[in-house]
């Protein structure tokens, strides 16, 4: 029997990418669902991510920064799942307030609307590996300093320390992934402000052209969303992850020249082109980065199962069925 059967799960930010990918396996694992989602314009919340199976969840169109609805979905939830963000860099820089708004105010009342209303709960939080800034050495672990390069990075991390300080202080159950780019099935593929890799898929799928910024020599590290949810459900499930921070990663990093030219080998369409970075982009470039994940690999038995070109392979397949549902 599934460990999350008739558990009452709430999921924030749930019509996004990772959350509604969430919703469909809780779903299938017999779990009682709530997704909660503000619907912002280009944040990635869609309704086409949850069909087929919208009449087994429960949706509610509300903000995470609204107080008095988070202190009443809360109530009686077995976990939080909370991923609700703004996740684009850009828009942190462009749009500082907003950001603090809803990555920082917003996760501090959320956890003040569990502490008083549910603190039986447990909350899985998304994180960053952005919190790292410019590696000062590779693959990056839990202990490298946090030093970010941008506004998005700032709050994420002060929203991970409350997560941390209220299992230390209050005794809430809480555990934090710092995910690295996650690909997929459901990602927000209409600009290009939440990171390079959706925007690569959907101009391999048009047969545009990839622009690569510098060298194309920076390497990251890639997980597919089904991965990122078995870390997910696994970090809800077993106690040894509460209180705890971990990072995910991929045991393969890649130039980003290389995953183009991989995106162009699968679709058979589309070039690349070097092109120097701009300005506002190069101020907040991290260089090469990739993560070391042997923290949950050897604490909660985590690992990413799905190699590159596989996992682009389905997504690419999923976006030529499904095209019209996520391009603007």
């Amino acid at each position: 029997m599934s460990f999350f059967r008739l558990k009452k799960v709430l999921i924030t930010g749930g019509l996004g990418f990772i959350g509604s990918n969430l919703a469909r396996r809780l779903t299938a694992l017999g779990a009682d669902v709530t997704i909660v989602d503000s619907m912002i314009p280009g944040y990635g919340g869609n309704l086409f991510n949850i069909a087929g199976i919208r009449d087994r969840v429960n949706v509610n169109i509300s903000d995470i920064r609204d107080p008095h609805s988070m202190k009443y979905l809360v109530q009686r939830q077995d976990y939080i799942f909370n991923l609700a963000g703004q996740v684009s860099h850009i828009d942190s820089m462009a749009d500082p307030i907003t950001d603090l708004d809803i990555n920082c105010r917003a996760q501090l009342s959320l956890l003040e609307a569990c502490r008083h209303n549910n603190p039986r709960t447990k909350i899985v939080y998304a994180g960053t590996r952005q919190v790292y800034g410019r590696p000062k050495y590779l693959p990056v672990d839990e202990q490298h300093p946090i030093a970010p390069t941008d506004v998005n990075g700032i709050n994420k991390i002060v929203a991970e320390w409350y997560h941390t300080l209220f299992y230390k202080v209050y005794g809430l159950r809480t555990s934090c992934l710092r995910l690295t780019n996650v690909y997929g099935p459901r990602q927000l593929l209409k600009h290009n402000r939440q990171g390079f890799i959706g925007w690569f898929i959907r101009q391999a799928i048009d047969g545009e052209e990839i622009q690569l910024f510098g060298t194309g020599q920076q390497l990251r590290d890639l997980n597919f969303v089904e991965d990122v949810i078995d870390a997910f459900l696994v970090a809800a499930e077993k106690e040894e992850a509460d209180g705890q921070v971990f990072g995910l990663g991929h045991p393969e990093p890649v130039s980003l020249l290389q995953l183009a030219q991989l995106l162009l080998e699968i679709t058979g369409r589309g070039s690349y082109r070097l092109v120097p970075f701009p300005p506002e982009r190069a101020k907040i470039d991290i260089g090469d980065v990739y993560g070391d994940y042997s923290k949950i690999q050897k604490t909660l038995g985590w690992e990413p199962k799905v190699g590159l070109r596989e996992g682009l392979s389905l997504t690419v397949e999923y976006y030529k069925r499904f095209k019209r549902d996520y391009w603007a």
